[in-house]
């Protein structure tokens, strides 16, 4: 099914959402969400409606016995990017809100869902659990009440991000002195549980950055002054990306906790040059006050 749904994410970026075989018809999109485990993004081809200015998603996962990951993902996190065709052939791209429908309003909409498309119904009838129907709503953020929530959210998470990144550094360098010093009966057993919390972090890490990018345009096109600075972070994003990956394969390889600890003080350098210049460019622009037309 991986190499399946990639195939159709590919035919559909490549042809303005529009794709063949058992889709060819369909009204598809594609919906990133964040890995509730990993915090890595996952891209979905999902069947949706229009239902006044939301869009609506059903985790049918073809009647099967379990919820699809989407969903377990966006329960988790609700913040998804979607990719829908245009008129013009081309792939829109913006962020939204994930909102679970319940009750009436969730029975109400399958009902309709299953009486424009029978298989619907079908999934439904094959499964035990009751298929859930996820609302997509759009991120505005001409609103400057928005521009502000994501200014105090950014500097939020980063003050977590932080204190979690010197928990870690403490950690390891606690676990480090003990290796050097005389054996210790419990040192692998603290190294197990530093590169759990170490791979808890990347994970957030990952979510975080994920979440930031999908954002970046919009902030872009509200914000065309931030451009160049913009795809900076974009840029940054991608050598953090690398260097976690390097602190992960050095996780999986059993390296020693002075090792790790070099590792993450690299990455702990990175991070603070690119979370100061987030700072410093974006709120300023998200908490000014702008001028009202006509005044």
């Amino acid at each position: 099914m991986p190499d399946f749904n990639q195939q159709v994410i590919e035919e559909f970026r490549a042809n303005g959402g529009r794709v063949g075989g058992m889709f060819e018809g369909a009204a598809l999109l594609l919906l990133t969400t964040t890995g509730a485990r990993s915090g890595r993004p996952h891209t979905t081809p999902a069947v949706y409606i229009h239902d006044g200015a939301r869009l609506l998603v059903f985790a049918s996962n073809a009647g099967g016995p379990k919820h699809p990951a989407w969903f377990h993902n966006l329960s988790a996190d609700p913040h998804v990017t979607v990719e829908i065709g245009t008129p013009a052939g081309t792939v829109e791209r913006f962020v939204a809100t994930a909102v679970v429908t319940e009750g009436e309003e969730r029975d109400r909409l399958y009902a309709e869902q299953a009486s424009r498309d029978p298989g619907f119904a079908a999934y439904q009838a094959a499964t035990d659990r009751i298929i859930p129907v996820v609302a997509l709503h759009r991120l505005d953020l001409g609103d400057p009440e928005r521009h502000r929530a994501i200014a105090a959210h950014l500097v939020k998470v980063h003050a977590e991000l932080r204190a979690e990144l010197t928990a870690l550094r403490e950690g390891l360098g606690s676990a480090a002195t003990e290796a050097e010093g005389p054996a210790v009966r419990d040192t692998p057993t603290l190294g197990r549980q530093l590169a759990r919390h170490c791979l808890t972090f990347c994970g957030a890490l990952h979510a975080h950055h994920h979440n930031e990018d999908s954002v970046f345009d919009l902030l872009e096109r509200e914000f065309p002054e931030l451009s160049d600075a913009l795809n900076r972070m974009r840029e940054e994003h991608k050598v953090v990306a690398r260097t976690v990956e390097e602190l992960e394969a050095l996780l999986t390889s059993g390296a020693a906790p002075a090792t790790l600890r070099a590792e993450v003080d690299r990455l702990a350098t990175r991070l603070e040059e690119h979370f100061t210049y987030e700072e410093a460019q974006l709120l300023p622009a998200l908490t000014r006050t702008r001028a009202v037309p006509g005044t």
